[in-house]
């Protein structure tokens, strides 16, 4: 007790503290998500998100670059299609846009890992994760033809030299699916990174303006996961560890910390934790007038992703944390 115990001790200068961290962010730690539009020489920034841009493949690989060159290990890969239709088409064509944006920087930095998200609402006209019946226009996905269709991406994708299969689509059985086709085209050495719980939130918001993937009916409640349910990620997880996932995720990640620490403690992967885009608006317009120390916050929110216990973070603010972590 007081006075034999005093805490203050080890606070009492930046390099003892620094000595006595418990938590670390690194640049190693963060992923960058990108956009690819067709075209060249295009870039585009996103009203809702400053700072973000949606980018031609070519001003992808230069992003991709600078992101190596800032320490940073990986980039997730997101689609807009030049046109949609029902069976996601660019999806899976061996032509598609993540596709052309995967192999392009593959070729100029082939030591960057590059994460494909593999999902349908950015392919589709209707703004769902996957095949709807005939009349529906609730927005309730046929769950099992979805599967043949994600299958079909995972390859093109895994055949565009896609690093890690990042399924985002929420289905039952995806991940198995998934790795079934993998291993039976040969692929069994790529990995899979399941959106293993992923919430209906309303975070999303600015991201389908980024990805123009807005429903247009309905919404994602019926894959989606209620923001009111703990123990069912859990149940998410482990079913996607029984069918092969090799790393698993939490999205959203500031409401959602209890659950990246639910995650990690019931699993022994990897747990990355998606910094979606509604947080980072909600900071940008914050720094933006003066309100918040932009830097600060930041780092600080990052680190808190960390702490909860996320290996890797997905993070718009990737570029500008590498730089401020030196």
């Amino acid at each position: 007790m007081f006075p034999n115990h005093r805490p203050r001790r080890l606070r009492s200068n930046d390099t003892l503290r620094r000595m006595v961290r418990e938590t670390v962010l690194t640049p190693n730690d963060l992923i960058y998500p990108l956009f690819a539009v067709p075209g060249e020489g295009f870039a585009k920034e996103v009203v809702s998100m400053p700072g973000v841009y949606q980018l031609s493949v070519d001003k992808i690989v230069d992003e991709a670059q600078e992101a190596y060159d800032l320490g940073i290990p990986a980039i997730i890969l997101f689609g807009i299609p030049a046109d949609k239709d029902v069976d996601a088409t660019d999806a899976w064509h061996d032509c598609g846009i993540v596709q052309k944006a995967t192999a392009a920087v593959k070729k100029a930095v082939p030591n960057l890992v590059v994460i494909n998200d593999t999902c349908l609402c950015e392919y589709t006209p209707h703004g769902h994760c996957g095949y709807l019946g005939e009349s529906d226009l609730t927005g309730r996905v046929l769950n099992d033809p979805t599967l043949e269709l994600l299958k079909k991406v995972a390859i093109a994708q895994a055949v565009a030299g896609a690093d890690i299969i990042a399924p985002s689509g929420m289905m039952d059985g995806f991940v198995g699916a998934i790795r079934e086709a993998l291993d039976g085209a040969g692929f069994e050495d790529i990995p899979i990174m399941s959106y293993a719980a992923k919430y209906s939130s309303a975070y999303y918001g600015p991201f389908r303006d980024a990805a123009e993937s807005t429903p247009q009916f309905g919404d994602r409640r019926t894959y989606q996961m209620d923001p009111g349910n703990a123990r069912e990620a859990v149940k998410e997880i482990l079913l996607d560890l029984e069918e092969g996932a090799d790393m698993l995720m939490v999205k959203p990640a500031l409401s959602y910390m209890d659950i990246i620490h639910r995650v990690k403690e019931a699993s022994n992967v990897p747990v990355a934790a998606y910094n979606v885009s509604g947080e980072y608006a909600m900071v940008k317009a914050a720094a933006l007038n003066g309100w918040v120390d932009e830097e600060r916050i930041v780092l600080e929110t990052l680190t808190s992703f960390k702490r909860a216990g996320a290996d890797m973070i997905l993070t718009y603010h990737a570029k500008d944390a590498a730089r401020w972590i030196g």
